[in-house]
């Protein structure tokens, strides 16, 4: 069965630093679009991060950039998300996804995503 298991969420100040790790089984990982997605209450999933199946391809999301950095180690099957300078607007769950690279679609909606994680919680306080 597909997994997708995120890690290291937790609750840090403002302009703290956290670092999620996404490991996964079931899948071909390194024929895999990866992605980071986040969802506070009330709002919609929000596509953070992606990155294409062999590292060379990166995005973000406009209210990320220069804070936060995914990368992926194809050999251990799994995704990273470094995130510095942390604020309170980044509190969400962060979930890890993927979609097949023989899938099409865009790296921010979470529709054209297959697996996903379960999630793990990221809390900044003022």
């Amino acid at each position: 069965q597909v997994q997708l298991v995120e890690s290291g969420g937790g609750s840090v100040q403002a302009g703290g630093t956290l670092t999620l790790s996404c490991t996964t089984s079931g899948i071909t990982f390194s024929t895999y679009w990866m992605a980071w997605f986040r969802q506070a209450p009330g709002k919609e999933r929000e596509g953070v991060a992606a990155i294409y199946y062999n590292g060379n391809t990166v995005f973000y999301t406009d209210s990320v950039k220069g804070r936060f950095t995914i990368s992926r180690d194809n050999a251990k099957s799994t995704l990273i998300l470094q995130m510095n300078s942390l604020a309170p607007e980044d509190t969400a769950m962060y979930y890890c996804a993927g979609r097949s690279i023989y899938r099409t679609g865009t790296w921010n909606n979470p529709r054209d995503y297959t697996s996903w994680g379960q999630g793990t919680q990221v809390t900044v306080s003022e």
